[in-house]
Formats: structure tokens, sequence, C-alpha cells
């Protein structure tokens, strides 16, 4: 891989890695179709992840994890020369591709009947104990955790290399991380709070987003778009309720709103530490972690996400200042969204705010009460119900 696709620019003291080809390079591989190497086909969560890589967003990644930074990152939550790291971004492949490929070879990255995606250079092929990984990264071996269900399917053999990308046609729901650094910059935003959602949002998400806007000069809203589990709402209808949530209720030059295209693992604190090492590619010096950051079902702890932030150095290692928030609900005697810090009422006046109980009611037809989210963002959510545009 050589300087005719790489480069690095530098936003907050953080390196950004840029994996893209050069349009002249490019050009060179797309006329030869890349028809003399052997392919590799790339799906499922890999698919995110390498447009990932190609953007920087995964700085400072170069490629997908090789053997020796693979098992760093799931025993030790970072990468071998000791950079913090909590997801193992890997490219599984079959039994007989890992007989095939050799280090130094050069293979074509496809999408399954689609065109090239780039080039990937192979490190090393090697094995993965699937029961460990799950073990360590989701902290849980049940095959009924979705993320765990995902990892058990796949193969158990992974390559690894640096990987050069093609510049894909530009995306309605994504800013790149270079794009969204000249952004903040265009702006003179000097601190950016991000926050991660893969859920409609409702009274607490807007809560957390506008008590963190207070301390900071912007808010990058950065809803995910890959892949999640199938009865989460379609990402076509999330981001319509961000819309509409963000035009009426949230000063329209204090928000950047953008899609992030990796999927969901819902490995909990792992998961939710590695959102914000990414948003910190972005040029976010801030990332919302509240209750049951990144998780599902009852796995997780409420605040195991903001314990394992301070386990692994806070933002003087991790690069970024996280804003813990406690469980925040509507108080129905306050009349207002507040959290245990400030809330003197008990359990009877509060209405507690979650993706799943929202989904819940939706499906069951009942009405959305204000407290719960905006009448807006209501009106879309019932009526992608009522088109059955959403499955529950």
């Amino acid at each position: 891989m050589g300087s005719d696709h790489e480069s690095t620019t530098s936003w907050a003291g953080h390196d950004l890695v840029d994996r893209r080809m050069t349009p002249a390079a490019a050009s060179e591989l797309t006329s030869r179709g890349g028809a003399s190497l052997p392919s590799l086909t790339v799906s499922g969560l890999a698919l995110g992840d390498l447009e990932l890589l190609g953007s920087g967003a995964y700085s400072p990644l170069t490629g997908f994890l090789n053997h020796e930074d693979y098992i760093a990152v799931v025993q030790h939550a970072q990468l071998a020369g000791g950079s913090p790291w909590t997801l193992p971004i890997t490219l599984p492949i079959s039994s007989d591709e890992a007989r095939t490929l050799a280090p130094g070879s050069v293979v074509a990255l496809r999408e399954q009947d689609q065109g090239l995606l780039g080039l990937l250079t192979v490190s090393d092929v090697f094995e993965r104990d699937l029961g460990v990984e799950a073990r360590e990264v989701y902290r849980t071996n049940d095959p009924a955790h979705p993320g765990v269900a995902v990892l058990m399917a796949g193969s158990r053999f992974a390559v690894g290399g640096e990987v050069a990308t093609l510049p894909t046609e530009r995306r309605d729901d994504g800013l790149t991380p270079a794009e969204a650094r000249a952004e903040f910059a265009r702006r003179d935003w000097s601190t950016v709070v991000a926050f991660q959602t893969r859920n409609p949002v409702h009274r607490a998400h807007e809560y957390l987003t506008k008590v963190a806007l207070e301390q900071v000069d912007g808010l990058f809203l950065h809803p995910l778009t890959g892949t999640t589990k199938d009865d989460d709402v379609p990402v076509a209808v999330r981001m319509r309720c961000y819309e509409a949530l963000l035009d009426n209720y949230y000063p329209h030059d204090r928000v950047v709103m953008s899609g992030f295209r990796a999927g969901m693992r819902y490995a909990g604190p792992r998961e939710a530490v590695f959102h914000g090492l990414v948003r910190r590619n972005f040029g976010c010096t801030h990332f919302i972690i509240g209750r049951d950051a990144a998780g599902v079902g009852s796995y997780y702890g409420t605040y195991d996400a903001q314990h394992l932030y301070d386990e692994l150095g806070g933002a003087a290692r991790l690069g970024f200042v996280a804003l813990k928030f406690e469980h925040a609900f509507f108080c129905r005697a306050c009349d207002s969204m507040t959290s245990t810090r400030t809330c003197p009422h008990g359990s009877d006046d509060r209405v507690v705010l979650s993706g799943t109980s929202l989904r819940a009611m939706l499906a069951r037809g009942d009405d959305v009460p204000g407290e719960i989210t905006r009448p807006e963002v209501a009106a879309i959510l019932r009526d992608a119900y009522t088109k059955t545009e959403v499955v529950a």
C-alpha cells in the first residue's frame, strides 16, 4: 500500500488515516476490473466496516485486524501497540479461502453480486476462538444475544491486512470524518459533542442532547444507519424522526446530523466506548454515554459503559470526554424531563422512556403520549407502523 492512496490529516491531536485510492489509482484498477486478482466477498458487518476503514473513521486502523491485534483487542481492549480499541474489526473468510490466501498477496474485495470495492493486502490468516470473543467482547456466550448470534453464525477464520478502497458515490446519509471536521471548523466549533442512537428519538434523547449542548459549541447527531436487528425501526423511518425533531426543537446553527454507516453489534460497554473512539475521528471532543449504552436486553449493568470508560483511562487515554448521564425520565409532578439527580418524586410520577417500550406501544397501536416523544415524531412512527413499514 503506497502513497498513491493514503494520506493523513490531523484535528484536535488525532491523526486521520484515509485509505481511499486516488482517482488515478481507482481508475486504473476499475479499468482492469481486478480480473487477474483473487476475490473475497464482503458482506454483513464487514461491509460497513470496510467503508469506514476507507474514510478514516476507524483510525488508527489501516485495515482489518491481523492476529496479533485481534488477540490484543479481544483480551485487553487495545491494539498490540497499546492504542485503545475495544471491538475486533475482522474480515471473516471460509475455510477454503483460508487455505488459499498467502501473506503478501493482494486480493480484490467485492460486494455480493456487485462490483469492486477495493483491495486487501494479506498480512495473515488466522482462526478466531468465537467462544472467547463472545465472552470477552459481549460478556456472554448466550446465543439469544443478537450480537453473539451473528458472531457464532459466522466463520471462525479471518484474514487481516491493509485495505485500499475505491471512492464510493456520495451517500446522502453520511459525512466522512474529513467532511465533518471541515464543517465543524467552518462553524468555528472548538468543542463538539456526539450522540449515537439506533432507536427512534424520544424525550430522553432530546433531554440528554440539550443538556450536553449547554456545555459545548455544537452537537453532532450521528445515528447509526448500518445493519441492526430485525425488530429495530428501519433507518429511513428513524431519520425522518430525527429531521422532524431538529426542524422544530433545536437551534439549526448548533446541530449537524449525519448517518453513521457501521452496523450494530449490541456489545454494550465495549461498543459504547468504541462509538466514542470513532467519533473523535469525526472531530468530536465529547461523547454522550447514558444508561445501558449500546446494550440490549438485560445483559449489561445500567452504567457499565461509563465504568469501562473510566477503567480504560478516561479522556486522558481515550481522547474524548464522556458526558455521563443517569437515567432520564419525564416526571409528571415536576412536569418536565429530569433525572434522579434533580427529581425528588417517586416512581409513580415517572414515565420511563426507552426505545423498546416505544416500539411496543406502536406495535399495539397505542397512542404515544407527549411525555414519551414529540407529536411530530409520534406521527411519523404511527404512520410507518400503520403502513406496515415497520415489523414489530
